[in-house]
C-alpha cells in the first residue's frame, strides 16, 4: 500500500483534499448539535432531576445573574434604581430572552442582600446555554456593564456568560501548532520536513472535527468532545508522522533509494503507528465500562479522530514523500550526502551515550527514577472529586466576580444551592427539620407544582467545600428519615458530589480494563509475557505521579497564578477517566515504538543488552520530540478558556513529559538490562496458541541450503575481529543470521582473532560480532558465489543498529 500511495502520490492527496472539503461543506451546511447529557441513574439527585422535570417541564432554557454593588448607599436608593432598571428592561426586549427577574418587583425583596449594598436579577434566555447566540450574550453583558458609574460595579455570571468570556475558537489549537512546528525544525532542520507532520495532523483533525459534528445529529455528543478530539488528535498526528519521517530520514541518509526509504519505513515504523493508533482507541474505548453517557461522545469524538490520523499517516505521507523526495533532507544533509556517501548505520551523540550509562548503571538509573515518581505521586493521596465552576475562574474575569458578589452579599453557599424535592403535602415538618439542620443557612419552600414541592436549601459553605458534601450526606442518611416523607437532595452541587461518587466507584473497572486490554495487545505483538507486566507498571507509575502533579496545582494551588488559572478546587469528577484513557493510549505509544525498535534487534541478534542498547539510543531522541512536541500542544490548551480542558492539558503534559524523559528513556531500558533475556520470555504452549500479530515486517524465508555435491555448504564468511589499534579479539562470538533473524551459524573467534562461518546459499545475511568489554558490532553483508573476506573491528562501548 505504502508504494501505490508513493507512486499515486497525486491521486491520494486529491483524494484526501477532496474528503476535507467535503466534509467540511457538509458540517458547515448541517451545523452543530453538541448536547451534554448527564444520566446517573439510581442516584438520588437523578430522583430529584425527574421529580422536577415532571413539575417544571418547560424550564429547559439557561439562567444567568446580573449583580451590582454599591460602594455607598443602598442598591434602592433611587439613583441606582435609574442606572439599573433601563437596562434590565432593555434586556428584557431582547429576541431570545425569556424573561427577566427584577429585584425592584413586587417578589424581588430576597435578591438584595441583608446590608442593601449587593442585588442581582435573573436573566432566562428561551435556549439552553450552548445554543444561545453569542451576540445576543454580548449584547447583554455590554447593556448591563453600560449601566456603571463611579460607586456602581456590575458583574455577570452564568453558563451563557462564560462562554463569551472564552478566547477565539481555534487560539489554542492553532498556538499548539504553532510549538509544534518550532519544535520540529529544530528537530530536522527542514522546512519540507516540519511541514509534514503538521500536514498529517491537520488533515486529521479536521476530518475528525468535521465528522464529529456530523454525527452530533444523530447521537449525543458532549459540546467538550471536539476539544479533546482536537487536542489529542494534535498530538498522535504529529507524532505518529514524526516516527515515520525520522525513520526514512534516516533511511535516505544511509544510502536508500527515496521510494525504498519510505516504503521501509512505512513497513516497519508505519507498522507501529498501526499498532500504536489501535492502542489508544481501545484505552478510550475503555471509558463505554464506566456506563456513563456524557462520555460516550468523547470516545466516539476522539477516537474517530485517532482513526482518522493513523489513516492519513498511513496513505497521505508516503505520497507527500513521494512529491518530496531527497528534500525531506535539509540542504546541509544532501550535500553531505552527495560528498561523504551513506552515514554509517550506527547511532552517535548524546542519544548514544545516555543509553550506554543506562547499560552500565541500571540499577542507579532505576532507583533514580523511580525515587522522583514516587515523590511526584505522593499529592495523589489527597486527591478529592468534584466540579469546578465559575469561582474556579481567573479572577478578572467578569463571571468570578459576579460568584464573589454573590457570595459576599447572600453567602458562600448561595453559588450551589440545594433542592430538596419530594411528592405529596405535608412538607411544614420537613422544612423546619431542614431550618434547624447544622450547616444550613437559608430554607425557602416553593409553591407545590403538578403535586411535587421543591424546597431551595442554601447551605453555609461554598459547593466545592467538603462541609457541604457532608452536608447532602446528612440530610440523605439523617434528616430526611427522620422527617418521616420520601425526598430527594438534587441540585447542581449534589449532581457534582454524585458524578464524583459513581466515578470513583467505576474507577477500579475502568482501570483493570484498559491495563487489562493493553496488556492482551502487547503480549500478542511481541510474545512476551515480561514486556507487557513492564508496560503495566509503569503506565499506573506515570498515572500516580502525573495526577499527583494534578492535584498540587489544581486543587493546592501551585503555580495556578503562574498559568493564569484562577483559583483552586477539586478535580473535575470525569477528569480521571478521560485522562486515564488518554494517558494510557499514549504510553502504549511510547512503549510500542521503544520496544519494537528492541525487539526488531532483539529478533536479528539475540542479544538483549544490545536490543535494549540500541533500541534506546535510536528511539530516544524521536520520543523526546515527540514528548515535547505533545508537551507544546496540551500546555496550548490552558488558552481554550475551558476549565476542564486546561486541567486535561496540563495533566496530560505532565502525564507525556514524565512518561517520555523519565519513564522510556531510562526506568524501562534500565529494568530491561535487570530483566536481561527474561524480557523476552514466553511459555511454548502460550507461544502455540496466540495469534500472530507482529509490529515488525514478516519473516524472509531461509535461503535454499543446496548448493555442493559434496553436500558441504555453498560459501563462507571469513576473516578477523580485531581492535580500532588492530589488536586480536579472542573469544568473540560470531553470528551468521538470516534478513529476518534465523540464525544459521555461529563460532568464537580463535586467539589470533580469526574465524569463519558457513553460508547455506549465495544472497544477503546478517553478521553480528559481540565480545565482552567491547561493544557489539552487526552488518548486512551480501556472498556471491566465493567465500566473502570480511574483517570485523570492535570498540567499547560502541552502539550500532540493524536496518
Amino acid at each position: 500500500m505504502a508504494r501505490w500511495c508513493y507512486r499515486h502520490r497525486l491521486v491520494v492527496l486529491l483524494l484526501w483534499v477532496g474528503a476535507l472539503f467535503g466534509l467540511g461543506f457538509s458540517a458547515s451546511a448541517a451545523g452543530t448539535n453538541y448536547a451534554n447529557v448527564f444520566s446517573l441513574p439510581d442516584t438520588d439527585s437523578k430522583s430529584a432531576y425527574d421529580l422536577m422535570e415532571k413539575a417544571f417541564p418547560d424550564t429547559s432554557g439557561d439562567t444567568d445573574t446580573v449583580v451590582w454593588k454599591v460602594d455607598d448607599g443602598s442598591v434602592r436608593d433611587q439613583a441606582v434604581q435609574d442606572r439599573i432598571r433601563p437596562a434590565l428592561d432593555e434586556i428584557a426586549k431582547m429576541p431570545g430572552v425569556g424573561a427577566v427577574t427584577s429585584p425592584y418587583g413586587a417578589q424581588g425583596a430576597a435578591q438584595v442582600s441583608r446590608d442593601g449594598t449587593i442585588a442581582y436579577a435573573q436573566v432566562t434566555f428561551v435556549e439552553r446555554a450552548n445554543e444561545v447566540p453569542k451576540e445576543l450574550v454580548q449584547d447583554v453583558v455590554d447593556t448591563a456593564q453600560g449601566a456603571e458609574r463611579a460607586g456602581l460595579r456590575v458583574e455577570l455570571g452564568g453558563q451563557a456568560i462564560q462562554r463569551v468570556q472564552e478566547p477565539p475558537q481555534g487560539l489554542s489549537e492553532t498556538v499548539g501548532i504553532v510549538a509544534a512546528a518550532v519544535v520540529l525544525f529544530l528537530a530536522f532542520g527542514s522546512f519540507f520536513a516540519m511541514m509534514l507532520p503538521i500536514a498529517i495532523a491537520v488533515f486529521g483533525v479536521g476530518m475528525g472535527l468535521f465528522a464529529t459534528q456530523l454525527l452530533s445529529h444523530t447521537t449525543d455528543v458532549p459540546d467538550i468532545a471536539p476539544l479533546l478530539a482536537s487536542l489529542i488528535g494534535l498530538g498522535v498526528g504529529i507524532d505518529y508522522a514524526l516516527f515515520i519521517v525520522t525513520r526514512h530520514r534516516r533511511g535516505i541518509l544511509r544510502g536508500l533509494d527515496p521510494e525504498e526509504s519510505a516504503v521501509t519505513a512505512l513497513n516497519t515504523s508505519g507498522r507501529a503507528v498501526l499498532f500504536a493508533g489501535g492502542t489508544v482507541c481501545i484505552a478510550l474505548a475503555g471509558m463505554l465500562v464506566t456506563r456513563l453517557r456524557f462520555l460516550d461522545g468523547v470516545v466516539v469524538g476522539t477516537s474517530l479522530t485517532v482513526v482518522l490520523s493513523v489513516l492519513a499517516a498511513t496513505t497521505l505521507l508516503p505520497a507527500l514523500l513521494g512529491f518530496l523526495g531527497p528534500r525531506v533532507l535539509s540542504r546541509r544533509q544532501r550535500r553531505r550526502l552527495a560528498v561523504e556517501g551513506p552515514e554509517p548505520e550506527h547511532a552517535s551523540g548524546l542519544a548514544a551515550r545516555w543509553s550506554a550509562g543506562v547499560q552500565k548503571r541500571p540499577r542507579r538509573t532505576a532507583a533514580l527514577a523511580l525515587v522522583l515518581m514516587a515523590v511526584l505521586a505522593v499529592p495523589v493521596l489527597s486527591l478529592r472529586l468534584g466540579a469546578t465552576d465559575q469561582g474556579n475562574d481567573d479572577a478578572s474575569t467578569t463571571t468570578r466576580k459576579a460568584y464573589d458578589l454573590l457570595a459576599e452579599g447572600f453567602g458562600p453557599g448561595f453559588n450551589g444551592p440545594l433542592q430538596v424535592v419530594t411528592e405529596g403535602g405535608g412538607t411544614g415538618t420537613l422544612v423546619t427539620s431542614l431550618k434547624d439542620t447544622p450547616g444550613v443557612a437559608q430554607v425557602a419552600a416553593l409553591p407545590p407544582a403538578r403535586g411535587v414541592t421543591v424546597i431551595q436549601v442554601v447551605p453555609t459553605t461554598s459547593p466545592q467545600s467538603e462541609e457541604t458534601d457532608r452536608l447532602i450526606d446528612r440530610l440523605r442518611d439523617d434528616v430526611l428519615p427522620e422527617a418521616g416523607v420520601t425526598a430527594h437532595v438534587g441540585g447542581v452541587t449534589a449532581v457534582s458530589k454524585d458524578f464524583a461518587s459513581v466515578t470513583g466507584d467505576r474507577l477500579p473497572l475502568f482501570i483493570a480494563t484498559i491495563i487489562g486490554l493493553g496488556f492482551l495487545l502487547l503480549l500478542v505483538a511481541f510474545r512476551s509475557l515480561v514486556v507487557p507486566l513492564t508496560a503495566a507498571l509503569m503506565n499506573l507509575i506515570a498515572a500516580a505521579a502525573s495526577f499527583g502533579v494534578l492535584v498540587a496545582v489544581f486543587q493546592w494551588g501551585w503555580g495556578l497564578d503562574l498559568l493564569g488559572l484562577g483559583k483552586e478546587g477539586p478535580i473535575n469528577a470525569f477528569l480521571p477517566v478521560i485522562m486515564l484513557s488518554l494517558l494510557f493510549g499514549l504510553s502504549m505509544d511510547y512503549q510500542v515504538f521503544l520496544v519494537s525498535r528492541m525487539h526488531e534487534e532483539w529478533v536479528h541478534t539475540r542479544d538483549n543488552a544490545r536490543a535494549v542498547r540500541v533500541g534506546l539510543a535510536e528511539t530516544s531522541r524521536v520520543i523526546n520530540s515527540a514528548a515535547l512536541i505533545m508537551v507544546c500542544v496540551f500546555m496550548a490548551f490552558v488558552l481554550s478558556g475551558d476549565s476542564g480542558a486546561a486541567m486535561a492539558g496540563v495533566g496530560l503534559a505532565a502525564a507525556v513529559a514524565l512518561d517520555a524523559f523519565i519513564l522510556r528513556t531510562a526506568l524501562v531500558p534500565a529494568a530491561m538490562h535487570l530483566l536481561g533475556d527474561s524480557n523476552w520470555w514466553l511459555p511454548k504452549g502460550l507461544e502455540k496458541r496466540l495469534p500472530h500479530l507482529a509490529v515488525e515486517p514478516k519473516e524472509e524465508p531461509a535461503p535454499s541450503a543446496a548448493a555442493r555435491a559434496d553436500g558441504g555448504p555453498a560459501s563462507a564468511v571469513h576473516g578477523f575481529v580485531r581492535t580500532a589499534e588492530g589488536e586480536p579479539i579472542a573469544g568473540a562470538a560470531v553470528t551468521l543470521l538470516s534478513g529476518g533473524g534465523r540464525q544459521l551459524d555461529r563460532v568464537e573467534s580463535l586467539a589470533d582473532g580469526s574465524y569463519i562461518v558457513s553460508v547455506p546459499a549465495p544472497g544477503t545475511y546478517l553478521l553480528a560480532a559481540t565480545a565482552a568489554s567491547y561493544g557489539s558490532r552487526a552488518r548486512h553483508v551480501v556472498v556471491g558465489e566465493g567465500p566473502l573476506v570480511y574483517d570485523v573491528e570492535l570498540a567499547e562501548g560502541e552502539v550500532d543498529a540493524v536496518n
